[in-house]
Formats: C-alpha cells, structure tokens, sequence
C-alpha cells in the first residue's frame, strides 16, 4: 500500500528510484563507578579513543575525489576543528575525575550540556551545527564501543539508488563517494544542515527531517521522491508514477532554463541593470557563489571565527580568512560584517548575557563599542586583507550615528599604525551599516552622511518593527514581509538612499525570495543578496519583466492596507 510523507524538501527536483538503506543503531551509553585508582586508566582510555576518531577523520578527508563538491572538504575540517575543541576532547576527562564514571557516560554528560546551548541559538544556519557536534560525538562513542570504521564499508547499490538513513554526517557522504545516488532522505536535519548543503552542491533531490522514513522504508522498495515539495512516496501506484514522471521532466526543463541564463547579465526586458550577490557563512561558499554567477559577496558574516573557539580569533586567523575570501573572489566587491555577536549568538568565551532581553541588549556594533580590542583586532586583520581584493566594511545592528563616527575613528588609529608599521591595505576602503533597526530605517538620512553605503537587513528590520519572533511558534503567523508599515519603510530607504546618491543593497531573507523579487525592484532596488542557491531563480524572476509595469502595481500596493488585496496584487506582479 502507497505510504506519502512528508518532511522539509531541500530541492533539486523529482527522483524515483529503488531505496538503499543506511544502517542506524543508537549506541547504548552503560554508566559505572570507577574506583580512584582506576580514574586515570579511563582518561587515557577517552584520548586514545580521541587519536583514533581524529586520524579516521583525517584519513577520511585525504581521500575526497577531485570531483566532490568544495563543501564536502570543509564540512570534514570542521568535524575535525570540533573534534579537537576543548570541550568534546578535554572537558569529558574533567567529569571522568569528578564524578568517578566512565568515559562514554562522561562524553554523554558533556554532550548534552552542548547541545542543550545550541538549541538556545535562534540563527537557524548556527543552530544546525548542533547535528555536527552530535555526529562529532557519536564517532567517539563507536571508537570507545571499539568500532573500526575502516572495516566498515558501504555496500554498492544500483544505478537507480535513492539513500535512506536517520542521519547522514560528511564522513558519511565520502564513504559513499563511489556510488552515484539519485536522492537523499534522512528522518532528521534541516535547510541548513550539511546534508541540506551537500545535496544541493551535488544538485541532488532530497526531503530531510522525515522521522521515520528509515523505520518505515524496505530495502530495494520503490520510492518517489519530491524535493520541491517536500514528499517521499512509498510503493506509488501507476497513476502517481505516470503523474511524477511528467512532473519530472518539467522540472528538468526548468533547470535547463536555469542553466542557460547562468551567464546572462541581469538586466529586465527593459534595459535595467541588477547586481545580485551572494551572502555566505563560511570562505568555501565563494566556489558555489562564483558558480551561480554573483557579482560579488554583499554579505560575508564574521561571526564563525568568533564562535567556534574557546577564546578570541587572533588578528592572524581572521586575516587569513578574510584573506581567502578576497582572493576566491578575483576583484569581486566582498562586503565583511564585522562581528554580529549576542542575543543568540554567544562565544563560550564571553559570559551569557543576564539581560531579561538580550536582543534589546550587548549586541551588534554595541558590543563592538564595549570591547574595542576585539573590534580593532577585526579591522587590523580586515585591512590588512584589503589589500588581496576589494572587501568593504560593515557595521551590524546601527541605531545612533555616534556609533559610525567612533568607528571611523578606531578604523583612522588602525590605518595610522599599519601605515607606521608599513603593512599594506586599501587606503580608500568603503565603510557601509546595516538598515536592520527602526530607528536606523526612519532617520536613514542621517547614516548615509556618514557611510559609503547602506544594506538593508530584512529579518531583523521585521521583527523589531513588528515586536514578532518569528522563531517563537505562538506569534510566528504574525511576521509578514507584505506589511503596509514594512513597504513603507523600505521604500523610504531606498528612495532616501536614492536621492542622496549611495549605493542601498538588501541581504535580507526578502532579497532571495523569488516571489518578492519584482515586488523589490517596484520598490527601487536595484542591489540583491542571497544565497548561492537562490541567485538563479531571483535572476530568472527579472529578466522578463518591465519595470514600468511593476511600478504601477507596487504603488497601488503601498495604498492598500488589507492583507488579501496585498497578496491579490503581488500575485498580479507575478503573473
């Protein structure tokens, strides 16, 4: 009998084809007393099992094809990067000593402190690194089990292999290297997991968080799988075959349209020039950002220096990471963020906040102010990377002009000392802010005298103008980028920006919605930044229309105040 389930579709189009299944076992965590002599046996036994994990890790990584997606590579240094942190190799021998138990059911302890922090995080790309750490983790667990995944090899499937498996870690995915599968689906991960991110690299349909796909799904079963929609069918009928194979080639000839403007400058059908950049976490995402044919980086976030270590980033290792970023880039605009912590975002080596708001708190460019040896370290290491490439500043979270003019002063005291020092950087480098506060939105006028350009931050812009999480399910429903007061807002941006000639870009999740794409440029952007992944799909959305059309609706949509006629009109833009 025909099974439909649903999880969250990450793309890449229509697969069918026969169920390869992965093997999942939880391993049972055992929990005993040592005796005191017998503490230090147990530590030496959890650093070998550490050894082992990093040398499999590390073999692992030495043998990725040539052909495998960049990320692939990355994803296994970070497993390597966890592995080695502090907190997984060194604390779990801590809790061995204190409370006299063995090493699996410290690590466990250990583990759950971890992730219990992750899920506190409200960034939803920070958040799924808690599925790193936890993969992380269970290896260790298997090497302390005595589990010799050398000895382990994947079995071969068929040419028409779709994999099922509850979790698929990047070590995974390189010891399934020589077989050519179809699609993935994991009962666990999310739209920005690793799987989430390698599936798209390698262009592959794929449904995560499904549940219990791997409980439910027999070997060899045949399968459909709706990466679009986000729908795993199990042993379809004929019908359904017949109506996802029709499916199935209209979603390959979409793709192709999609190939085939990858080269195309966007411009509308009547003369207009768009920029469209990428927004990116990590210095590999250039490779796919340069792929998908983005004009530069309009947002490279900072953050993942300052949260994966246990202190500070030194000026060396932000410098070579700004660095790699520069020079993947060829001359390309790399717009950096300077470091955007607090609210959801905390390094363990600064003290959690005991503020009753931490969003309303030590955030953004504020902590930057509180702590102007972290930030003159980042705009050290941001200059010196000036001189690889075109990189451009910019400032999180503004909400007083004073905070832009302390800044030009701590950037003026750092030029001065590289200059004594005779380290080169680009003298002339642009200094932009980001348009993410209410107050920033309506007194924009004031910031543009200070800054070389400006860029809109959508996600927060929303909420706080709304007063709505919208990671908090009881008021979610609420956060709506249609709302009248947030049209006008952007419009007032853009047109303020506009008239006082600064160049006004938007890396908010708006920009990268194909749907709002022509609803944007009726407002006047002409500045675009997204995910790789999105940079075709907006690009397709504009090609073909008029900008004289789409005016004429967006003005009567900055008329109109109900929600159904809003929506009404949007979908007219979209027509």
């Amino acid at each position: 009998m025909s099974i439909t389930l649903h999880g969250i579709g990450i793309g890449g189009g229509i697969a069918i084809g026969r169920a390869h299944l992965v093997s999942h076992a939880d391993i049972e965590i055992a929990h005993y007393q040592l005796q005191p002599e017998e503490i230090p046996q147990e530590q030496a036994r959890f650093d070998e099992a550490i050894r082992t994990t990093r040398k499999e890790l590390e073999t692992l990584w030495g043998s990725i094809p040539e052909n495998a997606p960049a990320e692939l590579g990355a994803f296994l240094s970070l497993h390597i990067m966890l592995l080695n942190d502090h907190t997984l190799s060194r604390e779990p021998r801590q809790i061995i000593e204190v409370q006299r138990c063995n090493a699996e059911w410290a690590l466990s302890q250990q583990l759950e402190i971890l992730l219990a922090q992750f899920d506190e995080i409200e960034e939803e790309y920070l958040r799924e690194r808690r599925s790193d750490v936890e993969q992380v983790a269970q290896r260790i667990f298997k090497t302390l089990a005595g589990y010799d995944a050398s000895a382990h090899t994947p079995v071969s499937a068929g040419e028409d292999a779709i994999l099922v498996a509850h979790d698929l870690s990047p070590a995974d995915m390189v010891l399934f290297k020589d077989t050519e599968y179809l699609a993935f689906i994991t009962d666990v991960g999310g739209p920005t997991s690793h799987t989430a991110i390698l599936a798209r690299s390698l262009d592959l349909p794929s449904v995560l968080a499904l549940r219990h796909a791997r409980e439910l799904i027999d070997e060899d079963e045949l399968i459909i799988v709706d990466g679009i929609n986000g729908v795993v069918i199990v042993d379809p009928d004929e019908s359904i075959l017949a109506e996802y194979r029709v499916r199935q080639l209209e979603w390959q000839a979409k793709q192709k349209a999609l190939q085939d403007i990858r080269t195309r400058k966007p411009v509308t059908a009547d003369g207009v020039e768009v920029e469209l950049f990428a927004n990116i976490e990590l210095p590999e995402d250039c490779a796919l950002s340069i792929e998908n044919g983005a004009s530069g980086i309009g947002l490279f976030r900072s953050e993942f220096l300052f949260l994966r270590e246990e202190d500070l980033p030194t000026e060396e290792e932000q410098y070579e990471a700004y660095r790699a970023v520069a020079e993947a880039m060829q001359g390309q605009p790399v717009i950096i963020r300077t470091v955007d912590l607090g609210k959801d975002k905390i390094p363990k080596w600064q003290e959690e906040s005991d503020s009753p708001n931490p969003a309303l708190g030590l955030t953004g460019i504020r902590l930057c102010m509180a702590e102007p040896q972290m930030f003159r370290t980042q705009l050290r290491a941001l200059l010196r990377a000036s001189a690889h490439g075109k990189i451009k500043l910019l400032l999180p979270m503004l909400s007083h002009v004073a905070e832009v003019k302390q800044t030009r002063r701590h950037l003026d005291e750092v030029k001065a000392q590289l200059r004594e020092e005779g380290i080169p950087f680009d003298q002339d480098i642009e200094l932009g802010g980001m348009i993410e506060v209410p107050a920033a939105a309506i007194a924009v006028a004031h910031f543009l005298e200070h800054v070389d350009f400006i860029s809109i931050g959508t996600n927060d812009l929303i909420q706080y103008s709304l007063a709505v999480d919208r990671n908090d399910d009881a008021v979610s429903h609420l956060y709506d980028p249609l709302h009248p007061a947030v049209l006008q807002l952007l419009r007032h941006i853009i047109e303020t920006a506009d008239r006082l000639g600064k160049p006004v870009s938007m890396c908010g999740e708006m920009a990268g919605d194909p749907q709002l794409t022509r609803l944007l440029l009726g407002l006047g952007l002409r500045r675009f930044s997204m995910l790789p992944i999105q940079l075709l799909k907006v690009k397709q959305r504009l090609l073909d229309v008029s900008l004289k059309d789409q005016e004429a609706v967006v003005a009567e949509m900055l008329k109109v105040s109900d929600n159904d006629t809003l929506r009404g009109l949007l979908q007219r833009l979209n027509e």
